[in-house]
């Protein structure tokens, strides 16, 4: 018959098992690269994306002015006319984290539904919610450019 007491004792040497364990963890050195970027007028630092690993990817910066409401198609061809891209969803995440001055409305992603290629991406800066909408949706849109690690 198993005894209370020697359910205390069991669980007494696992505690000190997990604390050794604990102990014996050694810290893990995280490097982000030095870097100097240069940002033209208007244009604002973000931060930095990681990537999938959670390694350094590259530096997000955000170039001036957005554009006011137009289709994903449109949004893209005046990200590129500018030189620049539509962000990611994750640096969509980021922009909101960093930087304030959005409308209160949605933004385009660079990035398609693939559920739905009728679909993309997009993301409202008043409370950083990311969802889908067709392609034909007029959604407002800011422009990036990245400095990679």
């Amino acid at each position: 018959m198993i005894t209370l007491e020697q359910i205390q004792e069991a669980q007494s040497r696992v505690n000190r098992m997990i604390e050794e364990f604990y102990k014996q963890q050694k810290p893990i050195e995280y490097v982000v690269p030095e870097s100097r970027i240069e940002l033209l007028p208007g244009e604002r630092y973000a931060g930095i994306v990681l990537d999938d690993n959670g390694k350094p990817s590259h530096h997000l910066i955000m170039l001036p002015g957005d554009s006011e409401r137009a289709s994903w198609a449109d949004q893209m061809a005046w990200a590129d006319c500018i030189g620049g891209e539509l962000p990611t969803r994750r640096e969509q995440s980021l922009l909101f984290a960093n930087l304030c001055g959005f409308e209160a409305a949605a933004y385009w992603s660079a990035e398609t539904y693939a559920e739905d290629s009728s679909c993309a991406w997009c993301q409202t800066f008043d409370d950083g919610y990311q969802y889908f909408s067709h392609e034909s949706a007029e959604l407002r849109a800011v422009a990036v450019r990245r400095v990679f690690v």
